[in-house]
């Protein structure tokens, strides 16, 4: 179904409002968005902005574009290696543990699978190529060690980007999240040079690969680059990640690429802003870097916490308070009463207004009831706005027909929220004996003031497809369909 409409977003490269658009004669829109490091729970600031590319990308299919969603998974790194050195196991059963995880939450929070996932540790023929590509076009140098450096004095439009001030990069730092450049994230041999390919340590046990310069491992930037034009191109139409990620690693990213293949790395850069919680930054010295989980844990439904992550523009630093989940699950309940009561009065057979958000609803041509729901979200993703729009036109509605259902479930199809709900709220499911007994066991560690123990077992439990809603005084087993 070829696109004719088009969305607008902003361009953080160009600092202007551009159009979306495919940039091959075959129509097909290429995104390449960064994907999580899988070595621990991820946490809603992550997806946060998971869950706006979620948006964007239903949006897009929603009018018809033809596109291609790469998202790719980062299992090699100082973290994931350091996780699977303190549990004993393999880094490939580490990280596959936490990527089922990851998934699990993307799952409950109703986030569709990307077209295509690829793991850096799958990947590491194509990242030594492109650094001896680099090696040898004089981007970038091999050490004594066997490490390997981008030279950025070989690049002289470094900074585009971010605008950071190459001048400037000796004091630099922080990224652009203001977070700490340590490690392996944004390692630098000196002033500005980053790693390419990072030589084997001691302290890395038996995860190394084979390489031209010795034992080693890449380093964190390079298998964007490599995977991105292994799957899209040399030249990806949209490139989206976090804000913390435009400086160093976007900019490493169009370094790497361009010097490799002369062309435009990317046409169109998409950032979304951080998120607080309650007013701070979120951090582990705060204790506040929250989960799915913890959330699920204080009794927040995953459709509620998807709502309160995209109840801000995604340009903005979003405030994350428990009022504010509070708020979120009211607005959900305020929604689904309203959509239950016109259907209730609707002509014909109610069922037939149900949603299948598992499937991609065919473009309406024209908007009669919900136009500006929909003009907010192709002008720059405007999701305030739209559910503004959204409540406006169902608070004025008292009688609805198939059409009004139809742009309904495009909309809440685009928001990847259920809105026609046929399930009693109420129910309890079934649990299964052995679940009991894990529950029961839990609980009772907790009680004994064995957090330890108890934390292992709430683990244990979601990963057998429960989580814990404790109470004051005894708990709840909800399923999270994992």
């Amino acid at each position: 179904m070829a696109a004719v409409d088009t969305a607008k977003l902003y361009n953080t490269e160009t600092r202007r409002m551009e159009a979306i658009a495919p940039g091959q004669p075959d129509g097909l829109l290429r995104i390449y968005c960064c994907g999580p490091t899988v070595y621990h729970y991820a946490h809603i600031g992550n997806f946060r902005t998971f869950l706006v590319q979620d948006v964007l990308r239903r949006l897009l299919l929603a009018m018809g574009y033809r596109l291609r969603f790469i998202r790719n998974i980062t299992d090699v790194d100082d973290k994931t290696i350091r996780g699977a050195q303190r549990e004993r196991t393999s880094l490939g059963a580490f990280t596959q543990k936490w990527t089922d995880i990851f998934h699990g939450d993307c799952d409950a929070l109703n986030i569709l699978r990307p077209d295509g996932e690829p793991r850096a540790t799958e990947h590491i023929a194509e990242q030594i190529a492109m650094v001896e590509a680099l090696i040898r076009k004089g981007h970038a140098y091999a050490t004594a060690d066997g490490s390997v450096y981008f030279r950025l004095s070989s690049f002289p439009v470094y900074g585009r980007l971010s605008g950071v001030d190459v001048g400037q990069l000796a004091p630099q730092a922080n990224d652009t999240g203001e977070t700490a450049n340590l490690a392996d994230e944004y390692g630098r041999d000196s002033v500005s040079d980053f790693a390419l390919w990072k030589a084997h340590k001691a302290e890395d046990g038996d995860i190394f690969w084979e390489s031209p310069w010795g034992k080693g491992r890449p380093g964190w930037h390079i298998e964007c680059s490599a995977m991105s034009m292994k799957y899209l191109g040399e030249t990806i139409d949209l490139h989206g990640g976090g804000i913390d990620l435009c400086f160093p690693h976007h900019e490493n990213e169009i370094a790497q690429a361009e010097c490799v293949t002369g062309k435009p790395f990317v046409r169109h850069w998409f950032h979304s802003e951080h998120l607080q919680v309650e007013g701070q930054k979120m951090s582990k010295s705060l204790g506040n870097l929250l989960t799915l989980m913890d959330l699920k844990g204080r009794g927040y439904a995953p459709d509620g916490v998807r709502y309160a992550l995209l109840s801000g523009h995604y340009r903005q630093i979003l405030n994350f308070t428990f009022s504010g989940l509070d708020a979120a699950r009211s607005a959900l309940q305020k929604l689904r009463t309203k959509v239950a009561q016109l259907r209730s009065t609707a002509e014909g057979n109610a069922a037939d207004y149900s949603q299948k958000t598992e499937t991609i609803p065919q473009k309406i041509a024209t908007y009669r009831h919900f136009a500006a729901a929909i003009e907010a979200l192709k002008n720059d993703l405007n999701i305030p706005k739209c559910l503004g729009e959204i409540f406006s036109v169902l608070n004025r509605t008292a009688a609805a027909d198939r059409q009004f259902f139809e742009e309904l479930r495009s909309i809440f199809f685009i928001l990847g929220i259920e809105i026609f709900s046929d399930t009693d709220p109420n129910r309890a499911p079934s649990v299964p004996d052995a679940i009991a007994a894990l529950a029961a066991q839990r609980w009772e560690a907790k009680q004994n003031k064995n957090f330890g123990e108890a934390d292992r077992l709430r683990q244990v439990l979601a990963e057998k497809g429960w989580d814990v809603v404790d109470g004051k005084d005894s708990y709840d087993l909800e399923p999270n369909g994992r």
